[in-house]
């Protein structure tokens, strides 16, 4: 796709979206389930996402939503408190009042932020986390975010005990019962008015901030960080951690400056990302662009999404950081820096991330676990203290505290930007140094990323396949090594596929919400190689969809 000629610049006022008529949508708009299927509620790998324009995001789907999410935790006898958060989009917010009043109609206790602010999904996460190793009772989550989507889109998903995102099973359930609720016109849902909820015994305020703050030194070496004196350069760009930093700053006597302290819901502030759109993308240099503009004033300079699940990391020698670069640079640092961690700890990534990774895991003599998209995948490794880390190709990932047991089952941009600090203030190199050496080690990589148009008859084809439907034995002229439609760290289905050679590799998975598929490339070999990779998966793909 060619880049946006406004990528990376401020889009004009009247070109940002309509926050009134956004919220007046979600009310007056009405899913049609039965007549238009795209407006039922569909979990993704990070909850339900939509629009209230487009009536995918609407008050009738969190009304759903949360009345199946109230009935799940019933028939499941989870009866502690439900931990729910909320980050600064608009329907953000319209939607944490909608959620309250059916939950409390439910009779669930809900903790928000004292205060009425805003909640990272890590943090919801560590709260679920630190509540059921301490408390009798079980709690768990919900998140209103749609990560680092548009202003206009809203999200919502759900975290189970475990605290990170609910798998498959979990979802559809919920998902169908939201569903059948939207088709029985809500017949069904508990709700209370507004008022009913003022001073409601059911609403409990409760300080996240403080709670993951005090907690942090666990994980992250604070004392490090303070020690050497970092200079960390923070932009929230806009999100649901703003309020977080000045008392990690206090607290751990950090060099810490806040950059951007504005919270406002169009996003105007925001650099157009490379189509041209407002997304708040950390590992988007255009979408980056107002805190690379300032690097040079601080050691390491940190963005993160509006949920706080994703992190970027610019270094003072050399800019943003590749996601996939870091990925391996941090679990090298992590292998090496946490002498209290087992063993025999996995660490895992994603099919379609760096092979990089492969080869630093290899030469630490560490076990790699390669398991399909989605953060759920490492709920359960976290959670049990078998990974020590679990990181995605988008910028996401969450490993265990300095003691071996588990932080967050949730991607945690916080602790991933911080950790960009320890690793400059132990080592007195920043994490690109890092990677600048492990590419004079392993190699280096060539990555890319591109969407292949296709119908809704070949996504499904695709997302079926077996390996003997492949035909050929070479690839970008090597022997092909692997051919996979399953994950090797967990059996689970990839829904697509992923060919290997010795020196590069490609992946295809079909896009859940358009006709299109996505193609993941990567060279150990030369652009050149890349481009011949990128020509015979193209083909190769073609050959099975034909």
């Amino acid at each position: 796709m060619s880049i946006h000629p406004d990528a990376g610049k401020l889009s004009p006022a009247d070109s940002l979206v309509n926050i009134p008529s956004l919220i007046s949508a979600y009310y007056r708009l009405q899913p049609n389930i039965k007549q238009f299927p795209a407006q039922q509620v569909s979990f993704g790998t990070s909850g339900h996402r939509g629009c209230s324009f487009k009536t995918t995001f609407n008050e009738h789907h969190i009304l759903a939503i949360c009345q199946a999410i109230a009935e799940y935790r019933k028939q499941q006898g989870i009866t502690g408190p439900l931990y729910l958060g909320k980050d600064t989009h608009a329907l953000s917010e319209a939607a944490f009042q909608t959620a309250l009043e059916v939950l409390a109609a439910n009779n669930v206790r809900v903790r928000i932020q004292t205060g009425d602010g805003y909640t990272p999904t890590p943090v919801i996460s560590h709260a679920i986390l630190t509540h059921n190793r301490s408390q009798a009772d079980t709690a768990d989550g919900i998140v209103i975010t749609p990560s680092h989507n548009p202003p206009e889109d809203g999200g919502i998903k759900y975290n189970p005990p475990k605290g990170g995102p609910a798998d498959e099973e979990i979802t559809s359930w919920i998902a169908q019962r939201a569903n059948q609720l939207l088709t029985d016109t809500l017949s069904g849902v508990n709700r209370l008015s507004a008022l009913q909820l003022h001073d409601n015994p059911l609403i409990e305020p409760f300080d996240y901030i403080t709670h993951y703050v005090n907690d942090l030194d666990s994980v992250i070496n604070m004392q490090a960080i303070s020690d050497a004196g970092v200079r960390i350069g923070v932009d929230p760009m806009g999100g649901s951690g703003l309020h977080f930093w000045k008392p990690i700053a206090d607290r751990y006597n950090l060099n810490i400056e806040v950059v951007n302290d504005k919270v406002d819901f169009t996003f105007g502030f925001m650099p157009r990302d490379k189509d041209g759109r407002i997304r708040m993308d950390c590992s988007s240099p255009y979408a980056m662009s107002n805190l690379l503009a300032l690097k040079d004033r601080f050691d390491i300079s940190v963005g993160n999404d509006p949920d706080y699940d994703r992190h970027g990391i610019v270094c003072a020698s050399s800019g943003l950081m590749n996601p996939n670069a870091y990925l391996a640079v941090a679990i090298e640092y992590l292998a090496t820096h946490r002498p209290n961690w087992p063993d025999h700890l996995q660490f895992g990534k994603t099919l379609v991330s760096s092979a990089m990774i492969d080869r630093v895991v290899a030469g630490l003599e560490k076990t790699l676990c390669e398991v399909p998209v989605g953060f759920k995948w490492y709920v359960d490794g976290l959670y049990n203290g078998e990974m020590a880390f679990g990181g995605e190709e988008s910028a996401g990932a969450a490993f265990l505290r300095r003691d071996g047991r588990v932080w967050t089952t949730d991607k945690d941009g916080i602790i991933l930007a911080l950790l960009a600090a320890e690793i400059l203030a132990v080592t007195g190199k920043d994490p690109q140094q890092h990677y600048d050496n492990q590419v004079s080690r392993y190699g280096l990589p060539r990555y890319k990323r591109l969407d292949v148009a296709c119908s809704s008859e070949q996504k499904a084809l695709l997302k079926s396949l077996n390996a003997e439907a492949v035909q050929g034995d070479t690839l970008a002229g090597d022997p092909i090594t692997n051919i996979l439609t399953h994950a090797p760290g967990n059996g689970a289905a990839i829904g697509g596929l992923k060919v290997e050679t010795a020196n590069g590799w490609f992946a295809a998975r079909p896009s859940g919400t358009e006709d299109i598929y996505k193609i993941y490339l990567e060279s150990f070999v030369s652009e050149a190689h890349l481009q011949q990779l990128e020509a015979d998966a193209k083909a190769l793909v073609n050959s099975v969809l034909a």
